[in-house]
């Protein structure tokens, strides 16, 4: 039996600048993603049906996990049957904007692709992940990326941040539908990411975190407050360089000085009863960590 272990990272968005409602109903998004040394592990084991479990309960019926449909997705592109265990043990919380579902659907791509000897980056796996949404193309690549068009089309590998990361999640999750709404009825312009590749390019930590940018902050605050409330404790905390919003929320992410200072402040912001975790960025994306043949 043949086993496969994935790592499949969260994400935060250095710079998210949503634009107009397209005409197929998606908005058009300019955002340069990082993954992180944190996220979710995904093991496969072929089988005579699909079954997909996870650590946690995520609330949905399982035919709405987005790990399951990248499992169908992938057998009807390459007109294989679904038959998988995929198990996933979460880490990422839901409604964070940090895109653990997308990551995971992504880590379903790679490990199925591995068993039925495709290329996991090739043009009909990248078909694929953006047919489940725009993030998931995103963690075929990893690192650093400016990506455009709904999110889901890379424009330019961009150089690794190198940098301690602090992440921090209110309780009430947000729902992105409901924020990309309130965004609609009250839309905010986006000062461009010129900074933020710029800082890339350069390695200079110190001007990305002052150029953290996130155009959909407002609304998704509205549906969830806390987020300003969380924003201002992250921002106010010892060694943080700067803060933005991950995503479409609720959680917020800071760059810190050193891992001392971030692992200071995750602990200290369970103490306020949040979720909070610290890591560092990373330079690829979903990754096959461990191979296990078995008994053939």
């Amino acid at each position: 039996m043949r086993a496969i272990t994935l790592f499949a990272p969260a994400k935060i968005n250095l710079y998210l600048g949503v634009g107009a409602l397209r005409e197929d109903g998606y908005h058009d998004v300019t955002t340069v993603l990082q993954t992180l040394e944190f996220g979710d592990i995904v093991r496969i084991l072929p089988a005579d049906e699909l079954v997909v479990t996870t650590s946690v309960d995520l609330g949905i019926p399982v035919h709405e996990n987005l790990a399951y449909r990248a499992a169908l997705a992938f057998a009807e592109e390459f007109s294989v049957a679904p038959r998988a265990i995929i198990e996933i043990e979460k880490r990422v919380p839901a409604g964070a904007g940090l895109a653990g579902g997308s990551s995971d659907a992504s880590a379903v791509i790679v490990g199925l692709a591995r068993l039925h000897g495709v290329d996991p980056k090739g043009a009909d796996c990248i078909r694929v992940a953006r047919s489940l949404g725009a993030d998931c193309v995103f963690f075929l690549i990893g690192g650093a990326a400016l990506m455009t068009g709904r999110g889901d089309e890379l424009a330019a590998s961009l150089p690794s941040a190198v940098a301690h990361v602090l992440l921090v999640k209110p309780a009430e999750p947000v729902s992105t539908a409901a924020a990309y709404r309130r965004f609609d009825a009250s839309p905010l312009s986006a000062p461009g990411p010129h900074h933020v590749v710029e800082a890339l390019e350069t390695g200079d930590i110190a001007q990305l975190a002052a150029s953290l940018s996130n155009n959909l902050t407002a609304s998704s605050a509205n549906l969830v407050p806390e987020v300003i409330d969380a924003l201002a404790w992250v921002g106010a905390r010892p060694g943080v360089r700067g803060a933005v919003m991950a995503g479409s929320g609720s959680a917020v992410f800071a760059l810190c000085e050193n891992p001392e200072s971030a692992a200071s402040a995750a602990e200290a912001a369970r103490g306020q009863g949040w979720w909070a975790a610290a890591t560092v960025t990373r330079r690829t994306g979903v990754e096959i960590t461990d191979e296990d043949e078995g008994d053939e």
